[in-house]
C-alpha cells in the first residue's frame, strides 16, 4: 500500500446481496480501505448519521425501497460520492443515475478490477480536493494510479469556463455507461473532440473511434458506408464491404451532422440502434454489432422534425443524454487557455534546445480577446497555427491576420422594453416582444435564445407557435 498523510478511504456498501458483498468487502478491508456494509436503507441512514463517508456504494433494489431515495435524501457533507450498483440495468436507469449526479454506475456481477479502479479514482479525486499531489490517495495498492474522469476530461477537452466545466462533468459521468449522447453546438465548437474525449474516458477506449460525417457522403453511397454491402449488390460492388458500424465494433461510432442524413435512411439507422444488428446492402443476414453511439449536430433538430426532414422517433432515440457545447464568444475566459494550448501543440521549436519558446505579446492576446470568433475553437486553432508559421519567438497582432471587427457586431441581450402609453402593454404582449427581441439578438438561434430566456427549447417553440396563431387570428379579424 502507498504511504499517505490522508486517512484510509471510508466506504459504505449498501446491498442485501450477501453473496456479492461478503468476499469483496473482506478483500477491500485487507487492502486498507475502511469498509462498512449494511443491507437496507434504514441501516444506511443510521450509518450516515454516525459517520462521514468518501464513497457510498448503493444497490437500487433494497428490501425497504430504492437506492435513489438514499442518494436524494443524504446531505453531501455526509457522503462525498455515490455509486449506483444494480443487476437490472437499462438506459432509463442509467439516465436516472446521471441525473442524481452519481460518480459512476456499476452492473452486477461487479468485477474486482473494475471496483478497484473505481476506488482508485475516488481516492485520487479526494487527494486532489485536499490539495495533495497525484498518487497520494490512500486505501488500496492501486489508489492514485488513475486520474479522476473530470481531470482527464479537462485535459482532453480544454476549458476552464463554467460552460466548459459543465461539459466536462457531463462527459465524465456519461463515460461510465453506454448511454447514447447527442452533442449540440455551432460549427467549430469541438464536437468531434468532445466525442473522442468521451471515448477515451470510457471502457471502450481500447476499441476503435470511428467518425462519420452524414452530410459529406453522396446520398447514393451513404447506405453502403453506414451498413456495408455484399459483393455484386450493385454495379461496381466488386467485393464485400464492411460499413462503419462493423468497423467500429467494440468501440465508439461518432455520427456527425446527423440531421443531414437522408430521411429514407433514418428508419434503417433507427432499426440498427434498437436491434443492435445491421444488414448489408444486398444482404439478408442480420449481423450483430457492439458500438457506442455519439451523434452531433450544429442545427436545431426540432426545427428539422417540424419541417419533416428528421424523424421524431430517431431524435428521441439519439438525444437520451444531450450535451450542449457553448460557442467561444460565450466563454471568453477560455481564449487565453486555448491559445496557449494550441501554441504548445504547433510550436515546432525543440523544447530542450537553446531557442526561446514562442509566446504571445500582450497586444496579441488583447487582439485575440477582442475577436468575436464566428468560427469558434476551430478558427482559433487555425489562427494560432498560422501565427506559428509567420512569427519568430514573439507572436504579435500582425501575425494573427485577424479581420477588423467592430465590437458592436457581437450579439447583445435584448434591451429592456419601455412601457407603452395608454395604460401600459398587456403581459402577453410584453412576453411576446421580449421573446422576439431576444431571438433577434441571438441571430435567430432558438437554442441560444431559450438559454438566455431561461426556458426550455420546447417551451420556446410552443410560445412561438402560439404567437403565430395569435397574429394570424388578429389578421383575420382585421
Amino acid at each position: 500500500m502507498r504511504e499517505s498523510n490522508l486517512d484510509p478511504l471510508r466506504v459504505l456498501w449498501v446491498d442485501d446481496d450477501a453473496e456479492l458483498t461478503g468476499g469483496l468487502v473482506d478483500y477491500l478491508a485487507g487492502e486498507g480501505y475502511a469498509v462498512d456494509c449494511v443491507h437496507d436503507l434504514a441501516a444506511a441512514a443510521r450509518a450516515l448519521e454516525q459517520a462521514r463517508y468518501d464513497l457510498v456504494l448503493v444497490d437500487l433494489d433494497l428490501p425497504d425501497g430504492s437506492g435513489f431515495s438514499l442518494i436524494r435524501d443524504t446531505p453531501r457533507e455526509r457522503a462525498r460520492e455515490f455509486v449506483v450498483i444494480t443487476g437490472h440495468g437499462s438506459v432509463r436507469t442509467a439516465v436516472e443515475a446521471l441525473r442524481h449526479q452519481v460518480f459512476d454506475y456499476l452492473m452486477k456481477p461487479v468485477e474486482l478490477a473494475e471496483l478497484c479502479n473505481l476506488l482508485a479514482r475516488v481516492g485520487h479525486a479526494r487527494a486532489a480536493a485536499a490539495g495533495g499531489p497525484a498518487g497520494t490517495a490512500s486505501g488500496g495498492g492501486t489508489a492514485g494510479t488513475a486520474a479522476p474522469a473530470g481531470t482527464l476530461a479537462s485535459e482532453l477537452l480544454p476549458g476552464a469556463s463554467a460552460g466548459m466545466r459543465q461539459v466536462q462533468r457531463l462527459l465524465s459521468r456519461a463515460a461510465g455507461t453506454d448511454i447514447t449522447v447527442l452533442l449540440q453546438g455551432e460549427s467549430g465548437t469541438g464536437k468531434e473532440i468532445a466525442a473522442n474525449c468521451l471515448h477515451q474516458l470510457s471502457n471502450r477506449r481500447g476499441g476503435p473511434f470511428v467518425a462519420f460525417n452524414c452530410g459529406a457522403v453522396s446520398p447514393s453511397l451513404i447506405a453502403s458506408e453506414l451498413f456495408g454491402h455484399e459483393k455484386g449488390s450493385f454495379t461496381g460492388a466488386l467485393r464485400t464491404h464492411k460499413g462503419i458500424f462493423e468497423r467500429a465494433e467494440g468501440g465508439t461510432l461518432f455520427l456527425d451532422e446527423i440531421t443531414e442524413m437522408p430521411v429514407d435512411l433514418q428508419s434503417s439507422l433507427l432499426r440498427v440502434l434498437e436491434t443492435g444488428t445491421v444488414t448489408r446492402v444486398g444482404g439478408d443476414r442480420e449481423l450483430p454489432v457492439n458500438v457506442r453511439i455519439v451523434a452531433a449536430t450544429n442545427r436545431e433538430p426540432m426545427q428539422y422534425v417540424e419541417e419533416g426532414r428528421f424523424r421524431l422517433d430517431l431524435y428521441y432515440r439519439l438525444q437520451v443524454f444531450p450535451v450542449a457545447l457553448p460557442p467561444l464568444r460565450e466563454r471568453p475566459e477560455d481564449i487565453d487557455l486555448l491559445a496557449a494550448y494550441f501554441l504548445a501543440h504547433f510550436d515546432s521549436r525543440p523544447s530542450g534546445g537553446t531557442a526561446e519558446a514562442r509566446s504571445f505579446s500582450q497586444a496579441a492576446l488583447d487582439c485575440l480577446r477582442r475577436h468575436d470568433w464566428p468560427g469558434n475553437v476551430r478558427e482559433l486553432r487555425n489562427v494560432v497555427e498560422r501565427a506559428c508559421l509567420l512569427a519568430g519567438a514573439r507572436i504579435e497582432p500582425e501575425h494573427l491576420l485577424l479581420p477588423e471587427r467592430a465590437a458592436a457586431n457581437t450579439a447583445s441581450p435584448a434591451a429592456p422594453m419601455a412601457a407603452k402609453s395608454g395604460g401600459g402593454s398587456l403581459l402577453r404582449d410584453a412576453e411576446q416582444e421580449l421573446i422576439l427581441q431576444t431571438l433577434h439578438a441571438c441571430g435567430g438561434n432558438k437554442t441560444r435564445a431559450a438559454a438566455q430566456l431561461g426556458i426550455s427549447l420546447k417551451t420556446l417553440y410552443n410560445k412561438l407557435k402560439r404567437f403565430e396563431n395569435r397574429d394570424a387570428g388578429a389578421a383575420g379579424a382585421a
